[in-house]
């Protein structure tokens, strides 16, 4: 496999992460309406990035990115995909902490909207 081949699964890695990102973000205004599994598949994703962005582990779509940029014989970035992404294209200077304040912030908006959709779904 050459060069181009792992450029484009390094590519691929990042579409899977902003895509998970963006469900995230969005997903509990997506699927408050409709509950079902879509509710309880955004419920575990909102689970999932509040572990690894409070934990000391790295997210696996991370690593695949990374070990596809070396194999295709990139410099891969050693920090966080947001810290390395977003931090640097909308907050050059802010500190990780302020971005996993952010994260913890967007999910808890999503699950008030989770929430609120249970309290106005059930009968009274």
């Amino acid at each position: 496999m050459g060069p181009t081949l792992f450029g484009m699964l390094a590519l691929a890695a990042l579409a899977a992460h902003l895509a998970f990102i963006v469900w995230v973000a969005l997903g509990g205004a997506i699927v408050a309406r409709c509950g079902g599994w879509p509710a309880r598949l955004h419920l575990a994703s909102l689970a999932y990035a509040l572990v690894i962005q409070i934990g000391p582990w790295p997210c696996p779509l991370t690593l695949a990115e990374q070990y596809f940029q070396e194999l295709a014989g990139r410099e891969p970035y050693r920090t966080g995909f947001l810290a390395h992404y977003l931090e640097r294209l909308v907050y050059p200077d802010l500190p990780v902490s302020w971005l996993i304040g952010a994260t913890i912030a967007v999910c808890g908006v999503n699950l008030w909207l989770h929430v609120r959709s249970w309290r106005h779904a059930r009968p009274r």
